[in-house]
């Protein structure tokens, strides 16, 4: 697999699974053993997609910018959505949100997703959502 497909692969998982919901594009790029915060392959993927949609269904990344050396790629993506159902312990607001984050991912020897580790501008985002945050009294 030559790093053209990795990346090629990479902006599919994007538009297919994470903006699409396509069950069959998350069971086909990522490994059945793959961690993630929804739980481990294919569907924790999907689950934890699904989940963030029930908050913001209209929820879309978009890539900044995507380097691939290796088995590896970093991605740096953009994401706006609409906040529409319950986040977390915050009501629906109706509030757009646009916030930045960046996933680092590693591939198997079979050209799947093995392995994503994602950090995002969560204190932001909540920020936009009308969120006070305050230090410890």
């Amino acid at each position: 697999m030559t790093a053209a497909d990795r990346e090629a692969l990479v902006r599919r998982l994007i538009a297919d699974v994470w903006n699409g919901a396509r069950e069959a594009t998350a069971h086909e790029v990522i490994a059945p053993d793959c961690p993630g915060l929804g739980g481990s392959g294919p569907d924790g993927v999907l689950a934890w997609h699904q989940e963030r949609r029930v908050s913001f269904p209209d929820l879309r990344y978009k890539v900044v910018d995507l380097i691939v050396a290796g088995d590896r790629a970093a991605v740096h993506w953009r994401a706006a959505g609409t906040q529409m159902g319950q986040f977390g312990p915050v009501a629906p607001t109706g509030t757009v949100v646009s916030y930045s984050g960046a996933t680092f991912l590693r591939f198997d020897a079979e050209g799947r997703i093995a392995d994503v580790w994602s950090v995002n501008e969560l204190f932001q985002l909540l920020q936009q959502l009308g969120v006070e945050m305050l230090p410890p009294a």
